[in-house]
């Protein structure tokens, strides 16, 4: 049977805010940490972290939802792409993000589960306190 990875996570922005930080190129690579190619556009190509993840994307509902297809460069060939499904919903003041991760292979499944954490959740929350900073509405 297939591992599924489930975060939920809640940051400080409006969950549309945060929709549309995921899909801007620029925002997003300001997040990982080096250039993105996204757009949310359906059959747009997904590329980031130095090509080390490479992908399209196959759903967008505005505001709500993100679907795309995923995989590590260092999968064999012979592996599936990955389906990254993104929900964004409000929590309060702040919006939340749930995301499943289907068919990541066995081998890398530890890996991206913590990676998620490590290279999108902690700069993603740094990036938004950051910004609420220089706003003035927010202490880190």
């Amino acid at each position: 049977m297939k591992r599924i990875i489930q975060h939920s996570i809640t940051l400080p922005a409006p969950p549309d805010r945060l929709f549309d930080i995921y899909l801007d190129p620029v925002m997003h690579g300001a997040i990982a940490g080096g250039p993105v190619t996204i757009s949310p556009a359906v059959g747009s190509v997904f590329l980031a972290f130095d090509g080390m993840l490479s992908g399209k994307t196959i759903a967008v509902i505005p505001k709500k939802h993100i679907v795309q297809l995923w995989r590590g460069k260092h999968w064999k060939p012979e592996d599936r792409d990955s389906i990254l499904v993104l929900t964004f919903l409000p929590d309060g003041a702040d919006g939340k993000i749930e995301l499943t991760h289907l068919d990541v292979p066995d081998y890398d499944f530890d890996d991206v589960n913590k990676g998620w954490t490590e290279y999108y959740w902690k700069p993603w929350k740094a990036y938004l306190e950051k910004e609420l900073q220089k706003q003035g509405k927010r202490a880190a």
